[in-house]
């Protein structure tokens, strides 16, 4: 990641500064209704931004799971296009892998849509291991209408360090 940009874990304030640019950095797509703000003040322990000059040019936002607290998602992860290609999306990755090490928990979960081939590569490049799926779009295994009718996702893990058997769950 180049110098200058500093990762740090989101302010309520933050969520109208990427609100309002998140369909643009998607080309378009309306991507801004599955960002609620709830991450911005009620998950601020696991939601980051990425920051240079005083502009967030990145994001993630997540949560550790009230069923199984050894355990975090990462619901959605964001990088303005013009600073992609940079480690910005690695580095906020890194930062929620080690918050949720010293927290205890084994494992990150994530998902992304069958159609984002760049969203595959980057989770596959960072360690992430696609989840069995009933169906497969080439060799990536995908669970449709995991989100709702019409809504597939490729299911992401990343194991942190040495997770016990038992903390790895068959399906979710």
């Amino acid at each position: 990641m180049e110098t200058g940009i500093t990762i740090r874990n989101a302010d309520p304030a933050d969520y109208d500064r990427i609100i309002n640019h998140i369909d643009a950095w998607w080309g378009g797509r309306r991507m801004g209704v599955m960002l609620p703000r709830l991450f911005f003040t009620h998950f601020r322990p696991w939601t980051y931004v990425a920051v240079q000059g005083g502009a967030i040019i990145g994001f993630l936002a997540g949560f550790q799971s009230q069923t199984d607290p050894r355990l975090i998602y990462c619901h959605f992860i964001g990088v303005d296009p013009c600073f992609r290609s940079r480690g910005i999306g690695e580095a906020l990755y890194q930062r929620l892998f080690s918050d949720a090490a010293l927290q205890g928990c084994h494992e990150v979960l994530a998902v992304t849509s069958p159609e984002n081939h760049g969203s595959i590569v980057f989770h596959t490049r960072i360690g992430f291991q696609p989840l069995s799926g009933l169906s497969y779009r080439g060799d990536i295994p995908y669970a449709p209408d995991y989100d709702g009718l019409g809504e597939d996702r490729v299911r992401f893990r990343k194991l942190l360090g040495e997770a016990p058997a038992e903390a790895l769950p068959v399906d979710d």
